[in-house]
């Protein structure tokens, strides 16, 4: 994952400027903006936004499709945002740096918040809606989606034969892979309750982390320990509550997921293959952080 990060750091070419400079600017301007500038604006050298407007390749002339593109843009624009901090915050969990860890966290949680929101952009899709450009989508499916199954994988939900699809792109694959093999987000929280001297046993610890875990009772037990202090200096609880945030919205999002295939097509299979509406009830099952809510039973 720290591959794909380091590939999209491309400096822009925008030249710096200071606080003088901006002053001095909008002196000569009388507070009006800047309207001359000898390449294009630095506004689209840093956001790229007319690269990012030239990436909607509708398939058919249905006026429709664009919204139905371009929520789907907007969707993978952020789980790799998402990913991103997740990314950032599994860094700082392995430096034992638990209130560092909670920026980035709080971060992804509000991005998958706007993640969810953007289903809203969807609601007037009805199945005749949809069924004016679906089968142009040939087999063309959200579940083949790599930065979603990168964010499934950071989160702790493991499945590797979902990489295969992405065998005939070798980077791609190669990504997923080593996101697969590594210690999830949930992985590094575990190892850092162990350093922080919970007894959480060695095979909870050291395991095959391609594999999803199972749920540990020593791990449910570690957290209702953390949550019985109250005080305003225990990170570990904070970092709970930031976890169990990420986890709810990314249930949330799953759930309108759900909503809007049985909006649009009801129980049909899928595009991609799959049974539809019946794949993704069965995916909701796969819980994130499941020792979190266990603890919630016990406390």
């Amino acid at each position: 994952m720290e591959t794909i990060q380091r590939r999209r750091a491309g400096r822009p070419r925008i030249r710096p400027t200071s606080p003088e400079q901006r002053l001095a600017r909008a002196a000569a301007n009388r507070g009006e903006p800047t309207l001359e500038f000898t390449e294009q604006t630095p506004y689209d050298a840093y956001v790229r936004a007319s690269t990012l407007h030239s990436l909607q390749r509708p398939l058919s002339r249905d006026p429709g499709e664009m919204s139905f593109l371009v929520v789907s843009q907007i969707m993978e624009l952020y789980f790799g945002l998402t990913c991103f901090e997740l990314c950032q915050a599994r860094l700082r969990l392995r430096a034992d740096d638990v209130w560092g860890a909670l920026a980035p966290l709080r971060r992804a949680g509000l991005h998958l918040e706007g993640l969810t929101a953007a289903w809203s952009g969807l609601r007037w899709m009805t199945p005749a809606d949809f069924n004016q450009f679906r089968n142009l989508l040939g087999e063309g499916s959200g579940f083949q989606s790599a930065m979603y199954r990168q964010l499934e994988f950071l989160l702790g939900l493991k499945s590797a034969p979902l990489v295969r699809p992405f065998r005939r792109q070798p980077e791609v694959y190669a990504e997923l892979v080593e996101t697969l093999r590594e210690p999830s987000l949930w992985d590094e929280v575990i190892a850092l309750l162990a350093r922080r001297g919970h007894p959480i046993p060695a095979e909870v610890r050291e395991r095959d982390f391609s594999v999803e875990a199972e749920p540990s009772p020593e791990v449910t037990a570690a957290w209702v320990e953390i949550y019985a202090d109250a005080g305003p200096d225990n990170h570990l609880r904070l970092l709970g509550e930031a976890l169990v945030v990420i986890a709810d919205r990314f249930d949330e999002w799953r759930y309108q997921h759900l909503r809007a295939v049985r909006r649009t097509m009801g129980e049909k299979v899928g595009t991609g293959g799959s049974a539809g509406a019946a794949w993704l009830r069965r995916s909701m099952a796969r819980e994130v952080f499941p020792e979190l809510w266990a603890a919630r039973t016990e406390m």
